[in-house]
């Protein structure tokens, strides 16, 4: 019974290993081969391979429009997750830090809003933007993404954990301010974890998806997530863009993966801190 539960645990473990990459797998091969190929039995032979063709007609396509996307999805991404991280670990640093009146009921609002689908919120943000007077702006798009209810929970926890009242009080006794203690003392020792909001951020806002479709309707400011949907509904009545969506969809994926390869030492660590003391 014994060899059997192991077997059993084994083959799972195999399953959920794999089952993630098939489809990865399937986008690396598509996107090598023409568009006939994409339709017919012979995805996985060694012939019709068109990459270089594939990747100079995406960047040619519409007057190189996917470029655009690339560059609007990296600008969001990149400089909301920073921002956003920063801003989240702050909060949950006051949280833990300050003392300040009802801090515990907004904390539990924090928390709430962790429940709430981004979905449902899209409505009013864009009855809020059109009041402004942003949509189909950047601001509409980069603005909302900056908020991150998990990354204030994430931020109390860790500067539970990391960053001693000792030692915040002795840069207080040396005259320190709250702004450069903060910065300077208590940053340093939250370790990794913006790290990890940031990667969480950065995750959330690559893929953004119904945000951008509703607020958005000039595409040269449109991100990748919604450029391709718009290329792939038009693939149905014009099919030489079934190459190009593929190819796209490959390239959309490697910033992702460069970054969780190149930040895993910290976000592994960044998800276990604070919860051991």
């Amino acid at each position: 019974m014994g060899r059997a539960t192991a077997r059993a645990v084994v083959g799972l473990s195999v399953l959920y290993t794999v089952l993630p990459v098939l489809p990865v797998l399937w986008l690396v091969l598509a996107a090598a081969k023409e568009r006939d190929a994409l339709f017919g039995s012979d995805l996985l032979s060694l012939t019709g391979f068109a990459f270089l063709d594939n990747l100079s007609g995406l960047f040619a396509l519409e007057g190189g429009q996917y470029g655009r996307w690339y560059v609007n999805s990296l600008l969001h991404a990149v400089l909301g997750a920073a921002v956003g991280a920063l801003v989240s670990v702050a909060c949950g640093y006051a949280f833990d830090k300050y003392r300040f009146r009802h801090k515990e009921k907004l904390f539990g609002l924090a928390l709430a809003a962790v429940m709430v689908p981004q979905t449902v919120l899209v409505l009013p943000l864009y009855l809020v933007a059109s009041e402004v007077g942003v949509v189909n702006t950047f601001w509409a798009v980069f603005i909302p993404v900056l908020f991150n209810p998990f990354g204030v929970y994430l931020g109390r926890i860790l500067s539970q954990g990391h960053a001693p009242d000792e030692v915040l009080e002795a840069a207080r006794i040396d005259g320190v301010g709250a702004l450069t203690t903060y910065f300077r003392v208590a940053l340093r020792m939250l370790g990794p974890g913006p790290v990890t909001v940031f990667l969480f951020q950065l995750t959330a806002i690559w893929n953004n998806f119904f945000l951008p479709m509703v607020m958005l309707s000039d595409q040269n400011l449109y991100p990748i997530s919604l450029g391709l949907y718009t290329w792939n509904s038009s693939a149905s009545v014009s099919p030489e863009y079934y190459p190009v969506v593929v190819m796209g969809s490959l390239l959309a994926v490697v910033p992702l993966i460069l970054v969780f390869a190149l930040l895993q030492r910290f976000w592994r660590s960044g998800l276990t801190a604070g919860a051991v003391k």
